[in-house]
């Protein structure tokens, strides 16, 4: 397990399965970069969400390549690169298309105070 302030890349159905889990089992925000290595946004907006994984301990970051998990991209309608998903316990919340730093920093900030207590 990535340690607090790092983005969690996972490499294998197995490993997504078993963090994902956690995740969601930590009622915390989760927030997944569906990225691919031939995509210029991707590449650009790759710091920004370390970035963003450094200043925001509380938030689980997860980094997919959708070329090595495709099944997981579908399963989500990944349809664009990058794509940003933002879900609370098991439940997708929102989603930002597009290497638009402003936005994904926002929809972030909507979502880190809005966490259910139940």
């Amino acid at each position: 397990m990535a340690g607090e302030g790092e983005v969690i890349a996972c490499h294998t159905l197995e490993v997504w399965n078993e963090k994902i889990k956690a995740a969601n089992e930590s009622k915390k925000l989760v927030v997944i970069d569906f990225t691919a290595t031939w995509c210029p946004p991707c590449r650009f907006i790759a710091p920004v969400f370390v970035e963003m994984a450094k200043n925001n301990l509380d938030v689980v970051f997860f980094k997919i390549d959708v070329d090595e998990l495709q099944s997981v991209a579908e399963e989500f309608k990944v349809e664009a690169m990058p794509t940003f998903v933002y879900m609370k316990e098991g439940k997708i919340v929102d989603r930002v298309v597009g290497g638009r730093k402003d936005l994904i920093q926002e929809t972030l900030m909507k979502h880190v105070g809005s966490v259910s207590s139940a």
